[in-house]
């Protein structure tokens, strides 16, 4: 089964300091519990190539970064007018070479669904990158069938994020070419860590899912989504080894 669990950036808190090695960077202890971490910097800042490119040789062989686009492309350009910025975007985290995974393209909840924009942005990133990708809309006029069509065409994954913006699209589709999930916390978004019911039943409907999953714990405000990781890993492992 491909399931690759982590949290959003690798920060080590120090109330859980004692689930990961006491030597090394907090990346490199970071890759000795998780096999994949979601960079959620690059939203805020570009980074170097060769930054990318030590990332890359700090984890193991088998590690992969999920990396989130630009808030220059997703909200303020809102996708139109992006074709330069992609290109060094993806210059940029290519670095990552064969640890690289999905691309994450989080939309501003204000972003409506147009389809002309959409697929032309759609079109100009696919044309540079055919890995994986997994948007996450948050705006209701994203929940049509011509968005869903669109992103299908693309192949491109929704997120499904807890809690969810938009309940109607809120589960990944079937035929999906990989399962996204991004986890917020809650009732406190950022900040609330999951219980034990929530983190089993995720475990259940995780190990049914038919296509590659990536699962990432965003409840780092107060360094819930390491423990939080931690336990889905273990519930998963009881799961199959049954």
């Amino acid at each position: 089964m491909d399931i690759r669990i982590g949290t959003a950036g690798w920060s080590i808190p120090p109330r859980h300091a004692d689930l990961y090695p006491a030597e090394g960077s907090h990346l490199e202890r970071y890759a000795a519990l998780f096999d994949t971490v979601e960079i959620n910097s690059s939203f805020y800042r570009p980074h170097r190539r060769t930054t990318y490119v030590r990332w890359a040789d700090t984890v193991p062989e088998t590690f992969r970064f999920s990396v989130k686009f630009p808030r220059t492309i997703t909200h303020e350009h809102k996708l139109a007018d992006t074709d330069e910025l992609i290109a060094a975007f993806l210059d940029g985290v290519t670095g990552l070479r064969q640890k690289l995974g999905p691309l994450l393209i989080q939309l501003p909840p204000r972003l409506v669904f147009d389809h002309h924009r959409v697929a032309h942005f759609m079109e100009t990133l696919r044309a540079q990158f055919d890995g994986a990708l997994a948007c996450e809309p948050r705006h209701p006029s994203w929940a049509s069938d011509a968005a869903e069509d669109l992103l299908r065409d693309y192949q491109v994954a929704r997120v499904d994020a807890d809690p969810a913006v938009i309940p109607v699209i809120n589960r990944t589709s079937s035929n999906a070419p990989l399962h996204y999930i991004r986890l917020h916390g809650a009732p406190e978004i950022y900040v609330s860590a999951y219980d034990d019911a929530f983190i089993a039943a995720l475990a259940n409907r995780i190990e049914k899912l038919d296509a590659p999953v990536w699962c990432i714990f965003d409840n780092t405000a107060w360094g819930a989504a390491s423990d939080d990781g931690r336990r889905l890993k273990a519930a998963l492992t009881a799961r199959i080894q049954k």
